[in-house]
């Protein structure tokens, strides 16, 4: 069996919608959105080594949620820490505008502490939740120390976080060095534009670093991605960048569903379809697909069967 890691955090979310008349839905969120997503995607040859730390108040209901998915390696449990875990507030005001209050203290990882984790790993999967997963000079050491594929969704490292613990849109310091930890990046539309006014040649920067390929989730729109051939004998990129955008069969009507964990889903589809060797432009069109199913369903628990086209009873 291969492995996958995957490195991220189990957030508790408490989610209001846009009807006040609704009651607010609390649920595993974050990390959990992607573990099911793998559960659903993953070839029947490769396992998930779940890489996250959890705080002592959830660490029991985190671990009965890992034991619901079954491509989970044996014997596989979240990683107990004495910090509070991370809890998040949404309040959405559009399907794609929202505001986020985190809350919680899971300490981010070192790299003394990751680096067995990743010792016997096949591929590895890091999505930044909090955007304290990890520093970057951590993910320096966790490229110079493991050589296989390394996909990353950076999402909030783009999010400063205000004394409430809202969260902000910002600049990502030293972008193009963070880009260049990982084979492939991904992040959304908002975040690209905290790159610059010039999308091509933000990406064209991010590839000079040494990543192989950039996504960019763009909501209803479907997804874009710009990559750029590699010299095997130096890794530098060659020739011109190329991009093209990949969107939703059907186009989904997202004003009628839950947009919560749409971008992990669609990370963690794509992950799963590279590993099995699908090609990328396929792998994309299967992971707007999964996002798209996301929208009509709340919440992580049960999320994996409802990805299948199942019933669930969650």
């Amino acid at each position: 069996m291969k492995r996958l890691g995957v490195v991220g955090s189990m957030v508790w979310d408490t989610i209001y919608g846009r009807d006040p008349a609704q009651p607010a839905v609390e649920e595993w969120g974050g990390i959990s959105y992607s573990l099911a997503a793998l559960d659903a995607t993953l070839p029947d040859d490769w396992v998930i080594v779940p890489i996250v730390k959890v705080g002592r108040d959830l660490a029991m209901r985190a671990n009965a949620f890992l034991r619901t998915l079954r491509h989970v390696a044996p014997g596989s449990r979240f990683i107990e820490v004495p910090e509070a875990n991370n809890r998040v507030t949404l309040r959405y005001f559009s399907a794609e505008r929202r505001c986020e209050q985190m809350a919680g203290g899971v300490p981010p990882w070192t790299w003394p502490e990751l680096g067995p984790h990743v010792a016997d790993l096949d591929a590895l999967y890091v999505n930044f939740i909090s955007g304290y997963e990890m520093t970057l000079a951590t993910a320096q050491f966790l490229r110079r120390g493991f050589g296989k594929f390394m996909y990353a969704d950076l999402h909030s490292l783009f999010l400063g976080k205000e004394a409430d613990g809202t969260r902000v849109l910002q600049p990502l310091a030293d972008a193009p060095t963070w880009f260049g930890c990982f084979d492939v990046a991904q992040l959304n539309e908002a975040e690209m534009q905290q790159l610059g006014h010039d999308p091509l040649g933000a990406a064209a920067a991010a590839l000079a670093q040494g990543c192989q390929t950039l996504l960019v989730t763009l909501g209803a729109r479907g997804a874009a991605y710009f990559e750029q051939d590699t010299d095997t004998q130096t890794r530098r990129r060659t020739g011109p960048v190329r991009t093209a955008r990949i969107a939703v069969a059907g186009g989904p009507a997202l004003d009628a569903g839950d947009p919560t964990g749409c971008g992990d889903v669609f990370g963690a589809t794509v992950v799963a379809s590279l590993v099995a060797g699908r090609p990328l432009e396929e792998a994309l069109h299967r992971a707007t697909r999964m996002a798209a199913r996301n929208v009509s369903y709340r919440g992580a628990t049960g999320l994996r069967d409802h990805l299948l086209g199942k019933l669930t009873t969650a």
